[in-house]
């Protein structure tokens, strides 16, 4: 399936602190759509993205740059899965197919605070996909993202086939004395396709993958990482897949493999509340359009005892 004309949508939004709460401004082109925008935890901005298109096409350009300004708060995630169909084969004159890109771009300022979390990405069988985040942000801001891709309409038995499926995820820190060197807290970059879907050391015939990671706005001591981490496994009890998880430099990265894309959810989301609890944080409400019917939040009883005796980060009073 090719359009004869690609999409190229743009979105673009800034947020910045008035008050006790995050507003946004900026918009967007088709076939993106913003939804209205929600006041939710801690004066957070929350704004559901609408892509109307019904799915990426080989050849559709898409691109989102996130600006958030000193001391804002926001959570982006989005109305539906999204899904990507299949272009190999399906044209004479390309045959070989056409990739779909999306390169997101998110520049955080001193004390600002996003959460990433977009729904399921759904790659058809013989589509291309490339995704591209990038993230720059202070020693003082924090991101946390979460990205879920499963690899075919496997419900009704289809798998990848020719397709593939690439991830690039940077994520650099700003020094606040600009003579000295910028360093990365994480550079990942994956491509999922051929034997890497069938190899021991890759999927293993799983058809979900997925990676949360949380750039902190603070150093995380050794106790307090080595209890997140411990605490991060013992949340994948009743959940199928595997799940592995460990400390960046000043973060925390998890992955799962696995088949359900609802389990990658649960498990990402136990460890979402986590994060927000050392940032002494309210605990995160599910955004109302993800389609969970249970609540993975409300049936995970939360052990507290570093967590809540944690001191390291103290949120302003503006905030």
């Amino acid at each position: 399936m090719q359009r004869l004309d690609p999409w190229q949508g743009h979105c673009r939004l800034q947020f910045v602190q008035q008050g006790e709460s995050t507003i946004h401004q900026g918009g967007c082109n088709a076939p993106f759509k913003l939804l209205r925008a929600e006041n939710g935890e801690n004066g957070r901005c929350e704004i559901p993205l609408l892509h109307t298109a019904g799915g990426l096409v080989g050849g559709d350009q898409l691109n989102i740059s996130l600006d958030l300004e000193a001391n804002s708060r926001s959570l982006i995630t989005s109305v539906a899965a999204q899904k990507v169909y299949g272009s190999i084969g399906r044209s004479r004159l390309n045959p070989q197919g056409s990739w779909a890109r999306q390169h997101v771009n998110c520049q955080l300022s001193n004390n600002s605070d996003l959460e990433w979390l977009p729904q399921e990405l759904v790659v058809y069988a013989n589509a291309l996909y490339e995704q591209q985040l990038s993230v720059r942000l202070p020693e003082d801001a924090s991101f946390l993202g979460a990205e879920i891709v499963r690899l075919g309409r496997t419900a009704s038995g289809e798998t990848l086939q020719r397709g593939r499926w690439r991830s690039s995820l940077s994520i650099q820190r700003l020094s606040a004395n600009k003579s000295e060197p910028q360093c990365w807290e994480l550079v990942d970059r994956l491509e999922l396709g051929d034997s890497s879907l069938h190899d021991l050391h890759g999927l293993h015939h799983q058809p979900v993958f997925g990676t949360l990671v949380w750039a902190a706005p603070m150093p995380l001591q050794t106790p307090i990482l080595n209890e997140l981490v411990d605490a991060a496994r013992g949340d994948r009890e009743g959940l199928e897949g595997t799940m592995r998880c460990g400390g960046l430099q000043q973060g925390f990265v998890a992955r799962y493999a696995g088949p359900s894309s609802r389990d990658a959810r649960f498990w990402f989301s136990r460890i979402w509340r986590r994060t927000r609890l050392l940032r002494n944080l309210n605990e995160p409400n599910i955004p109302r359009v993800w389609p969970l019917q249970e609540k993975p939040l409300q049936e995970q009883p939360l052990q507290r005892s570093l967590f809540t005796a944690n001191r390291a980060f103290k949120p302003t009073a503006t905030h």
